[in-house]
C-alpha cells in the first residue's frame, strides 16, 4: 500500500486507477510517439531539392532557347498609366537582380555551395560488456562475478537493461559477453553467477540471471529449462516488481516457450498478464521476436468489441512489422488504425499526416501508386501539418513518377498542391534550418515551370519575381546555390517574360547576368545569354543587333564545339533572315541547321529539331517546293514518333493534314493523317480537340461520295457526337445530331433523319438562344434544298424558321430564307406563294442596301411573274435586274448574264407581248453581249432570230439580209472548226473542243 508500504494481498474493489488514465480516450500513452516514420528536417528538406532538381530540370542555363515566340513590336502601344506602373516594376525588379547578383562577382561562375550541412554528433551508447571466465582458470571465487552482479543489481530499471531486454541470444553472445567459446560455456559461466547470487541474497540479479539463462535456453531449443528458469525470475524478488520492463520480458518469453509447447493454458494465462501490461504502460516492450501475443491480444479485444484496446493492438502491430520490416503485414493494420483513429470521438495524441505518410510509402513499395498517392494527399490535408509532412507527400508522388512511369500529364498536377503549401512555409525563414532558402528557390523555380506547362505564363512570371523581391537582401552564401543555378533562374525569368510579350523587361534581366559574369572568364552560360539576347532583340524588331548577337553565340559554340547548341543558332539565324524577308539566305542557315541536328545522337534535341524541321518544310511549301515540304513533315513526324513527343506528332501531322487538303490536294491521304491526328488526341486526353478532329475525319469522309464512305462518316460523327455530349458543348452537339441526320439521308435511310433532327432541335431549344435555335432550323431545311425530297425543307423554312426570324428581327436570316422558299417553291410550281417570298426578298435588300441581293431576288421574282403569264411585270423586274448590275462589267459570267436576259426579254416581248419592234432592240443588245463575249453559238442563234423578225415582221429587208449573211458566216466558221478538230489527234481534240467551250462559255450559257 501507499500509505504504509506494506505489500501483501488486497480486494480488488479497494483498487481504483487513475482517473488521467481512466477518462482518456487516447491509444497512446505517457511518453510514446504518435509518428511512425519522423525523417529529420534537414534530411526530408535535402531529398526534396533532389527529387525537384530531377523532375524539374533546369536547363534554361544549360541549352540555347529556339525563336519560336511570334513578333509583338506591331501592337497596340500601351496606355500611359500602365506603362509607368510597368516601367516602376522594371526598375524595381532591375534593382532586386542587381543586389542579388552582387556577390557572384566575387565567386567563380562554377562555385558549388556545400549542401552538406552541419550534422551534429549523434552520440551512440556503446552495450555494457562483461567477460566471461573460463571454468579452468579456477574461478571459485565470488570476486570475478562483482562487475556481472554490481550492474545486474538494482531493483529499478537502468538504461544499460534495455540491451540485455531487448537483444536475441544470438546478439547477446556475441555482443554483451566476450571470452567463452559457444554457448554452452556461457550458459555454464552464467549458471555459477546464479548460485553465487543466490547464497549472496542477490535477488535482483539473480531475478534478471535467471531471465538471460531463460532467453539462451529458448534459443537452444531447451524449452523446459527456458520455462524453469523464466518461472524463477517471477518467483525469486521477495518485493514487487518495479522494473516493468523486465516483467514484460520475462511474460513475452515465457509465453514465447508456451507457444513452443502448445501449452494452450499456460500461454493464456501469461498473455493476458502480458497484455494488461502492453495497454496499461508506454513501451514496456521495445520489440517481439514474434507477433503471438499481440495477435492474441488483437483477437481479444476484437471479440470483447474493445474499439480502444483493438486500437492500442493495431498501433502495437504496426510498430512491431515496421521494425521487422515486414512492410506486406503493415499495411491491413495501418488502415484499421486510421479507420479507428477517424472514428473516436475524443482526439488522440496521434500523428495523422505521419501516418498516412507511412502507409503511402508502404502503398509504394507494393507497387500501388495511385493509393499511395492519395495517402499523400490526405497527409497534406490534415488540419495540422509541418513543412517535413508536406515535403513527405511531394516525395512521395514524385517517387511514384520515376518507379511506375507515370505520364507528366497525370503526376504534375498532383504536385502541385504541395509546392504551394511547401512555399507557404517558407515564407517565414527560420534560421535554424540549413538549406531553408535554397529549398525555397527550388519549390519556386518548380512551380513556375509547372505554370508555364499548363499555358500560365503570368502565374509564373509571378512566383519567379516574389522569389527575387522576398530575397533581394539575402547573399548567394546565404541562399546555398551556386552562381550557375541562379543565373540559369533568371534566364529562366527572362524567356518567360518574352513569352509574356515582355522583351524589355527579358533584355534588362539578361544584361544584369552577362554584368555579373567575369569579364576575363568566358563561361557557356555567355553564350545561353547572347542566344537569347538575340531572340529578345528579335522579338523587339531590332534585326540588326540580333544578328550579331546570334553570331557571338554561334563564335562560342564552334569554340566549344556544342554542336547541338550551334545547331539552334544557326535555325535562329534562319529564321530571323526569313522574318527580314532573306529566303535564299534563310534556307541556306536553316539547311545546316538540320544537317547539325541529324548528326546529333540522343534524344534531348529531338522537340527542337522538330520544330525546324517544320519552319523549313513551310518554307518550302511557301516557295513552292511541295516535295521537299512534303519531306520535311514526314521527317518531323517520325522524328516525333520515335522519341514519343505527343506535341510534335501533332504539329507535323497538322501541316500533313494542311498540305493534302490545300495545297497539294490527296484526300485519301489527308484522311490518313487526319486519322492519325485524332489518335494523338485521344492518346494526350484532350476530348474537345479530338472530338473536333474525328469530325473532320468524318467530312474528308463524306467527300468520297461512296456508300462505304458514308457508313464510315456515320461512325466517326456519332464518335464525335458522343464526346461533345459528354463535354457538355450544346452548339457542336446540335450540330452533330445534324449531320447524323444528314450521313442518314444520304444513306436513304429516311425513317432515322427525323429522329436525328427532332434531336438536334431539342438540344438547340435547350440552350434558349434565339439566334442558335434560328440557325439550327435553317440548317435543317438545308439538308433538303438541294435533293429530291425538297418539298421538305418548306416546313423548315416556312414554317419554324421564317416565324422566328421575324419575331427576332434577324433580316439578313430572313432574306436568306425568303431567297431559299422562293426558289425550292419555283421548282415545285408553287409560283403564286413563291412570289411572295421573292418580293419580300427584294424589300429586304433595298432596306439593307445590299445591290447584290436585290438584283438576284428581282431576277428570281421576274422568272416567277414569266411563270404567272404576268409578262409586263416580268419585263419590269428583268430590266430592273439589268440595271443594278455594275458597270463597267468586269467578268466574262456577267456579260453571259447580260445575254441570257436580253435575250429573255426578246423572248417575252415577241412571242408573248406580240411586239417584234421591242423584241428586235432586246436581240440586238443580247447580240452585242454575245459578240462581246465571242459565244459564237449565241451569236448564230440571235443572228437567226433578228434575220426572221426583220424579213417576216417588220419588212426591213436589209437588215434580214445582213443579219441571214451574218449567220452563214458564224455557221460555216463553227463547220470548219468541227472538221479541223476531227482531223486531230485524240488529245489535242480534247483540247480544242475544252478551249471552245472556254470561248463560248457554253458552260455558263447553259
Amino acid at each position: 500500500m501507499e500509505k504504509t508500504g506494506q505489500v501483501g494481498l488486497i480486494k480488488t474493489s479497494l483498487v481504483k486507477p487513475f482517473v488521467e488514465t481512466l477518462n482518456s480516450a487516447d491509444i497512446l500513452l505517457d511518453g510514446e510517439e504518435g509518428k511512425f516514420s519522423c525523417p529529420q528536417d534537414q534530411s526530408i528538406i535535402k531529398e526534396s531539392i533532389e527529387s525537384l532538381k530531377k523532375t524539374f530540370e533546369n536547363d534554361a542555363g544549360l541549352n540555347y532557347k529556339l525563336d519560336i515566340i511570334p513578333s509583338h513590336n506591331n501592337g497596340p502601344k500601351p496606355s500611359a498609366a500602365p506603362f509607368c506602373e510597368d516601367e516602376t516594376h522594371q526598375t524595381e525588379l532591375r534593382e532586386n537582380i542587381q543586389t542579388l547578383l552582387a556577390p557572384v562577382k566575387f565567386s567563380s561562375p562554377d562555385h558549388t555551395i556545400n549542401t552538406s550541412g552541419t550534422q551534429k554528433d549523434c552520440k551512440y551508447l556503446s552495450p555494457i560488456r562483461f567477460t566471461v571466465h573460463p571454468p579452468a582458470e579456477g574461478i571459485q571465487s565470488t570476486q570475478d562475478f562483482v562487475p556481472l552482479f554490481t550492474v545486474l543489481e538494482g531493483r529499478d530499471f537502468k538504461e544499460e537493461f534495455g540491451v540485455l531486454y531487448e537483444l536475441s541470444s544470438e546478439q547477446l553472445s556475441s555482443i554483451v559477453f566476450a571470452g567463452h567459446s559457444d554457448e554452452d560455456e556461457l550458459i555454464s559461466y552464467l549458471c555459477v553467477a546464479r548460485e553465487a547470487s543466490k547464497k549472496k541474497r542477490l535477488f535482483w540479479t539473480q531475478t534478471r540471471l535467471c531471465f538471460l539463462l531463460g532467453k539462451f535456453c529458448s534459443g537452444r531449443s531447451r524449452f523446459s529449462q527456458a520455462q524453469a528458469f523464466f518461472e524463477e525470475s517471477l518467483c525469486v524478488p521477495p518485493e514487487s516488481f518495479t522494473d516493468l520492463r523486465l516483467l514484460a520480458s520475462i511474460y513475452f518469453n515465457l509465453a514465447g516457450v508456451h507457444a513452443f509447447q502448445r501449452n494452450k493454458e499456460s500461454f493464456f494465462a501469461v498473455s493476458e498478464r502480458l497484455v494488461a501490461l502492453l495497454l496499461a504502460l508506454p513501451d514496456c516492450l521495445k520489440s517481439f521476436e514474434d507477433n503471438c501475443v499481440l495477435a492474441y491480444m488483437m483477437r481479444k479485444a476484437i471479440l470483447s468489441q474493445n474499439k480502444r484496446a483493438e486500437a492500442r493492438a493495431c498501433y502495437l502491430l504496426v510498430k512491431h512489422h515496421l521494425t521487422s520490416r515486414e512492410e506486406n503485414q503493415v499495411v491491413p493494420y495501418l488502415e484499421r488504425l486510421l479507420v479507428a483513429f477517424n472514428e473516436a470521438q475524443q482526439p488522440w495524441s496521434l500523428v495523422p499526416s505521419q501516418v498516412y505518410l507511412t502507409l503511402g510509402g508502404l502503398y509504394r513499395k507494393l507497387h500501388r501508386p495511385v493509393l499511395s498517392a492519395s495517402s499523400a494527399k490526405v497527409a497534406s490535408l490534415q488540419p495540422v501539418v509541418t513543412l517535413s509532412d508536406c515535403l513527405g507527400g511531394m516525395v512521395l508522388v514524385l517517387d511514384n513518377f520515376y518507379h511506375h512511369r507515370s505520364t507528366e500529364q497525370d503526376v504534375l498536377p498532383q504536385v502541385a498542391p504541395y509546392l504551394y503549401r511547401g512555399l507557404s512555409f517558407t515564407k517565414v525563414s527560420d534560421a535554424g534550418i540549413t538549406h531553408y532558402q535554397s529549398l525555397s528557390y527550388q519549390l519556386t523555380f518548380s512551380l513556375s515551370q509547372l505554370f508555364y506547362k499548363y499555358k500560365m505564363v503570368k502565374c509564373a512570371i509571378e512566383c519567379m519575381n516574389s522569389f527575387i523581391s522576398n530575397n533581394n537582401n539575402t547573399h548567394l552564401e546565404l541562399l546555398h546555390l551556386s552562381a550557375v543555378e541562379l543565373n540559369s533562374g533568371l534566364i529562366w525569368l527572362a524567356w518567360l517574360n518574352l513569352e509574356n510579350n515582355q522583351p524589355s523587361i527579358a533584355l534588362d534581366i539578361l544584361d544584369s547576368v552577362v554584368a555579373s559574369l567575369p569579364e576575363h572568364n568566358t563561361s557557356h552560360q555567355e553564350g545561353v545569354v547572347l542566344n537569347m539576347r538575340g531572340v529578345t532583340l528579335q522579338s523587339m524588331g531590332d534585326q540588326r543587333r540580333a544578328a550579331e548577337s546570334y553570331q557571338a553565340a554561334a563564335n562560342f559554340c564552334q569554340e566549344a564545339e556544342d554542336f547541338l547548341n550551334w545547331a539552334v543558332v544557326q535555325a535562329n539565324l534562319g529564321l530571323l533572315c526569313l522574318k527580314a524577308g532573306a529566303n535564299g539566305l534563310a534556307q541556306s542557315y536553316l539547311v545546316k541547321a538540320v544537317q547539325l541536328f541529324s548528326e546529333l545522337r540522343g534524344e534531348s534535341h529531338e522537340e527542337m529539331f522538330i520544330s525546324v524541321l517544320l519552319k523549313l518544310g513551310l518554307h518550302f511549301v511557301g516557295q513552292g517546293n511541295l516535295d521537299y515540304g512534303k519531306g520535311c513533315y514526314e521527317w518531323a513526324l517520325l522524328l516525333a514518333m520515335r522519341a514519343n513527343l505527343l506535341d510534335g506528332q501533332l504539329s507535323a501531322t497538322r501541316h500533313l493534314c494542311s498540305l493534302y487538303g490545300r495545297e497539294s490536294p490527296d484526300l485519301a491521304r489527308c484522311i490518313i493523317y487526319s486519322k492519325h491526328q485524332a489518335h494523338i488526341l485521344r492518346q494526350s486526353r484532350d476530348r474537345a480537340q479530338e472530338a473536333g478532329a474525328l469530325e473532320a475525319v468524318s467530312q474528308l469522309y463524306l467527300g468520297l461520295d461512296t456508300y462505304r464512305a458514308y457508313r464510315t462518316a456515320l461512325d466517326y460523327t456519332k464518335s464525335s457526337l458522343g464526346m461533345f455530349i459528354d463535354l457538355g458543348c450544346k452548339e457542336k452537339e446540335t450540330y452533330g445530331w445534324l449531320k447524323a441526320g444528314h450521313i442518314y439521308h444520304l444513306l436513304g435511310q429516311t425513317e432515322l433523319v427525323d429522329i436525328y433532327i427532332q434531336a438536334a432541335q431539342d438540344v438547340a431549344l435547350s440552350t434558349g438562344d434565339t439566334g442558335f435555335i434560328l440557325k439550327l432550323l435553317e440548317a435543317s431545311g438545308d439538308l433538303f434544298y438541294s435533293c429530291q425530297d425538297c418539298d421538305r425543307a418548306i416546313a423548315f423554312y416556312r414554317d419554324r424558321a421564317h416565324p422566328v426570324a421575324v419575331k427576332s428581327g434577324d433580316v439578313h436570316c430572313r432574306l436568306r430564307l425568303c431567297n431559299k422558299l422562293a426558289q425550292v417553291m419555283l421548282q415545285l410550281g408553287m409560283y403564286e406563294e413563291a412570289a411572295k417570298f421573292a418580293q419580300t426578298a427584294v424589300d429586304i435588300s433595298i432596306n439593307l442596301g445590299d445591290d447584290l441581293n436585290q438584283r438576284v431576288a428581282c431576277c428570281r421574282l421576274a422568272s416567277l411573274y414569266r411563270s404567272l403569264q404576268q409578262y409586263e411585270l416580268a419585263e419590269y423586274f428583268y430590266l430592273k435586274t439589268l440595271s443594278l448590275c455594275p458597270t463597267p462589267l468586269q467578268f466574262d459570267e456577267e456579260t453571259l448574264f447580260y445575254v441570257r436576259v436580253y435575250q429573255t426579254l426578246g423572248d417575252i416581248t415577241f412571242y408573248q407581248l406580240k411586239d417584234p419592234f421591242d423584241a428586235a432592240g432586246y436581240y440586238q443588245l443580247a447580240l452585242a453581249a454575245a459578240m462581246d463575249l465571242g459565244n459564237k453559238r449565241a451569236q448564230l442563234r440571235l443572228c437567226t432570230r433578228l434575220a426572221t423578225i426583220y424579213h417576216n415582221f417588220l419588212m426591213e429587208r436589209e437588215l434580214s439580209l445582213f443579219f441571214y449573211q451574218k449567220a452563214r458566216g458564224i455557221t460555216t466558221e463553227l463547220s470548219e472548226r468541227r472538221m479541223t478538230i476531227s482531223s486531230e489527234p485524240a488529245s489535242l481534240k480534247t483540247d480544242r473542243l475544252g478551249q471552245m467551250v472556254k470561248d463560248e462559255g457554253w458552260g455558263g450559257y447553259r
